[in-house]
């Protein structure tokens, strides 16, 4: 077995791997960034070496420098985790030529798979199901093009060295394709470094379903069963849940002995996901091979018993696999939301920001959460934004949801917008309670995911109350006399001959402003205000205490989390949260605020191309440049009919959020 383990990666999934590592008296090695110095990985790791910069090309891409840390430290295997150099044939080499163990598959096989198009060429040739398409050398735009019409539309253009939804575009129609085809060259190229292109056949109307496989040195091979991954956004995964609901077992069957086939065709050792696109038809039909471990493992662990981190470590040690496919059984249902920093209401737009309120979930046997942050960390520019993976089981599908939606109502963070609400509408919306899936979900039904949540009254009342009893002290001062207490020593904001009443506004997050209005009534046990919004006016007093809000309107009793960071607050309710802005009477609202004249990066990025010509007139919505920021790219448009003036940034700039990318004139 491995004595000590280097983890070539960060955040959540180091810290799982190092978790599993301790258990097994392996000792650990953590590698970090300038960015990463305080990070959790870094913390629980027995030993951490500083590698370079916060960007990942200066560090966590630096194959040599993790290389020279993991000898420096006496460390015999390195782990890679996901993304970054897992799936890097020349970092596994490199670690082959230093006798250093790769926690993965052989050379060969990451080769293999590297390119979609060899990989669809093995799969045929080994005889698993494949979507019709074009996986051909000749990438000239005619020759692709000319690939797309004979397929037929809608095609899917996906970058042969991709993964994760990079360099991937779905072209509805021949006058959509030479836009679409630039797009996807243009993100392989930036993700890559590589911009051939395949093209398929688009299912309209699939689901995603992979299986995770793993074979080991000795010639052994199982297959840990299904999980559907459907719903997504970007091509990117968003809940998981295993096993695929609805899914016959002869199909489970015939799917699992295939995505082995798929392994053997490649004398693949290690963990691996091959996935599959499965129809309505019950047909199905190999899209790619994962030669890693995915995001999504936990929902097999829960489900299987296993711990796939465990079997990778004894599979690069050279023992057996752990398990016969025979002694591998199914056992209740689970379910993977991924926490992120991001806006689902603004495009997914990933955020950045200090974690200054972070409570998860309690964890016990039936609720996991995989994180690699603490409260107080910030999520920055330079990584992906996830925050963590809540995981979820119980045993049926139906038990496991009403858990994972119970788990998303306890889950408060503040400091940067999260898509935890997005989530909870997924998990409670009709169409996913029936399994309704395809990988078009979130389009299919986005009216209803998406429908303008505008806050209840009796929110912004518990958010009224909030700020009134964080902005109240009330302090008691003794009289000369024991017990006795002078009414001049009470601040309570009494006043003798009129009402205490103060205005309020709160500025929602979507950038609506509520006047409320509260008049002071009494102290006695506790603080009672008569809040008034909307026209109706309403009784209520609390307390405030290690960020619980305990509320009484109306004579209801309920308990809140209440988080503030000066005047930022968000408060959290039993099905709903509310986030907003206590707009200091000072600070005003400039209603005739004039932004016209310039159009501003959405976050730290970097410039990747100028659409248009200076002084030149467009038409809104017309795009005008395209920045990358976040493993993301993000197109500005024209939010009008007027003219570009002036450009401030060239292509490969780095900006900042915030900053004025040009100057646009508005036409009258």
């Amino acid at each position: 077995m491995i004595n000590k383990l280097l983890i070539a990666n960060r955040g959540e999934i180091t810290c799982r791997i190092i978790r599993t590592a301790k258990r097994l008296g392996i000792a650990t090695v953590a590698v970090y960034s300038d960015a990463d110095a305080n990070a959790l990985h870094v913390q629980m790791a027995d030993e951490a070496v500083h590698i370079g910069g916060s960007a990942s090309k200066d560090s966590y891409l630096k194959g040599d420098i993790i290389i020279a840390a993991a000898k420096k430290t006496g460390a015999q295997a390195i782990h890679p985790g996901y993304g970054f150099l897992s799936e890097n044939a020349t970092f596994a080499q490199q670690c082959s030529d230093n006798d250093i163990i790769f926690v993965g598959p052989p050379i060969g096989a990451i080769e293999a798979m590297g390119s979609k198009s060899a990989a669809k060429t093995i799969m045929e040739q080994a005889a698993v199901p494949l979507v019709p398409g074009y996986h051909g050398e000749q990438q000239s735009e005619e020759m692709l093009k000319q690939a797309a019409d004979n397929i037929g539309y809608p095609v899917l253009l996906k970058a042969a060295a991709g993964g994760g939804g990079k360099g991937m575009r779905q072209v509805h129609s021949a006058a959509e394709f030479s836009a679409g085809l630039a797009a996807a060259k243009r993100e392989a190229m930036a993700s890559f470094n590589d911009d051939v292109m395949l093209v398929e056949k688009y299912l309209t109307q699939p689901r995603h379903v992979e299986i995770q496989v793993f074979c080991d040195h000795h010639g052994n091979g199982v297959y840990l069963f299904e999980r559907d991954c459907s719903v997504q956004r970007r091509h990117q995964k968003v809940i998981e849940e295993a096993p695929a609901p609805g899914l016959p077992e002869e199909i489970r069957s015939a799917m699992g002995e295939a995505a082995l086939t798929a392994a053997k065709a490649i004398n693949y050792v290690g963990a691996g996901t091959v996935e599959f696109l499965y129809d309505s038809d019950g047909s199905f039909y190999f899209m790619e091979m994962n030669t890693r471990l995915q995001v999504e493992h936990p929902v097999t662990e829960m489900i299987t018993g296993q711990d796939l981190v465990e079997w990778q470590l004894r599979v690069a040690s050279g023992e057996p696999l752990p398990a016969t496919q025979e002694q591998l059984t199914i056992t209740g249902h689970a379910f993977e939301a991924r926490v992120y920093a991001e806006d689902p209401n603004n495009e997914f737009l990933p955020a950045t920001g200090v974690l200054s309120t972070l409570r998860p979930p309690q964890e016990n046997s039936f609720v996991r959460v995989d994180t690699g942050v603490l409260e107080g960390d910030t999520v920055s520019v330079f990584y992906d934004p996830m925050i963590a993976k809540l995981i979820v089981w119980d045993e049926d599908r139906g038990k496991a949801l009403q858990r994972m939606a119970l788990a998303l109502q306890d889950y408060h963070i503040h400091g940067v917008t999260t898509n935890i609400e997005f989530l909870y509408n997924i998990a409670t919306s009709d169409p996913f309670v029936n399994a309704d899936l395809t990988t078009g979900f979130i389009d299919d039904h986005y009216d209803a995911l998406f429908a303008s949540h505008l806050a209840s009254d009796e929110m912004l009342i518990y958010a009224a109350l909030g700020v009134l009893l964080n902005q109240t002290p009330v302090t008691v001062q003794q009289g000369p006399i024991a017990g006795w207490v002078s009414p001049a020593h009470i601040a309570d904001g009494w006043r003798a001959n009129e009402d205490h009443m103060q205005s309020i506004q709160l500025r929602l997050s979507c950038g609506d402003v509520v006047d409320v209005s509260a008049v002071f009534v009494s102290r006695r046990e506790q603080n009672t205000w008569k809040i008034s919004i909307n026209g109706k006016s309403h009784m209520c007093s609390g307390r405030l205490h290690d960020g619980k809000l305990d509320a009484n309107v109306d004579g209801h009793r309920q308990q809140l989390t209440l988080a503030s960071d000066h005047n930022h607050y968000h408060v959290f309710g039993d099905r709903q949260s509310l986030q907003f802005e206590h707009v200091l009477p000072d600070l005003g609202i400039d209603d005739n605020a004039d932004n016209e004249g310039g159009l501003t990066a959405p976050m730290n990025g970097t410039i990747v191309s100028l659409l248009v010509e200076p002084e030149t007139p467009v038409e809104a919505g017309t795009p005008l440049l395209i920045m990358e920021a976040m493993k993301m790219e993000h197109t500005i448009k024209a939010p009008t009919n007027g003219t570009v003036q002036e450009f401030f940034f060239s292509a490969g700039a780095l900006v900042d959020g915030g900053a004025a990318l040009l100057e646009f004139t508005a036409d009258e």
